[in-house]
């Protein structure tokens, strides 16, 4: 058998391999994810780049579970400067894509408040932040609150300092994170109050 024949037979015994089959249907969704993520993001990491792939490793944060719904939301706001993540701040954070706790990418995020773990999730320990993440494409008109085709509801909280090319951004309010303080990766700046009381009217309208 020839060289060209062997080659020929081996690609077709790999081809007929379910693990080689699911791979190569893997790496044609990551490619298909990382393309629609840097249109969404159009460079929202604090180094002007998405910051993509595997989460954190366990001794630098630990990925929590999106908070569930049922147990009741204090929302408050206190931003400080304390160089800690304050309820009413946008914040630095490696977020997890929805379906997939293993993949995402570092994202502002607005801190909405901190709460005991068990409140809100069977998973983690001691205090969790409860945040909302945040894009800068542009899914809403200015200063209005949208519900998209998916299901996914925005509210657009204009420009701030959290976005050093001052883009405007949107606030995602159906989907509440849950973040280990010791995982934010820097303070970004604060919002004002009418923007975050906003903000927790629309996350009060999807819950309800």
């Amino acid at each position: 058998m020839s060289l060209l024949s062997r080659l020929s037979s081996t690609v077709r015994s790999l081809a007929r391999n379910p693990s080689v089959r699911r791979g190569v249907r893997d790496l044609g969704r990551a490619a298909v994810r990382a393309a629609s993520d840097g249109r969404d993001g159009r460079g929202d990491s604090p180094r002007g780049r998405q910051d993509e792939g595997s989460a954190p490793s366990a001794e630098e944060s630990q990925v929590l579970a999106d908070r569930r719904s049922g147990a009741p939301l204090h929302p408050t706001y206190a931003p400080h400067e304390d160089d800690r993540p304050d309820p009413g701040e946008i914040v630095w954070a490696w977020v997890h894509y929805e379906e997939d706790l293993s993949q995402g990418k570092d994202r502002p995020v607005l801190v909405l408040a901190e709460e005991d773990a068990s409140a809100g999730g069977a998973d983690g320990s001691g205090s969790v932040l409860v945040a909302l993440m945040l894009t800068s494409r542009d899914r809403t008109e200015a200063g209005a609150t949208r519900t998209d085709e998916h299901g996914a509801t925005w509210v657009d909280i204009g420009s701030g300092d959290w976005d050093r090319q001052g883009r405007p951004s949107e606030v995602r309010a159906d989907r509440l994170l849950r973040l280990v303080p010791g995982a934010v990766r820097r303070e970004g700046a604060r919002l004002d109050r009418e923007r975050f009381d906003r903000v927790v009217a629309a996350v009060r309208s999807v819950g309800s």
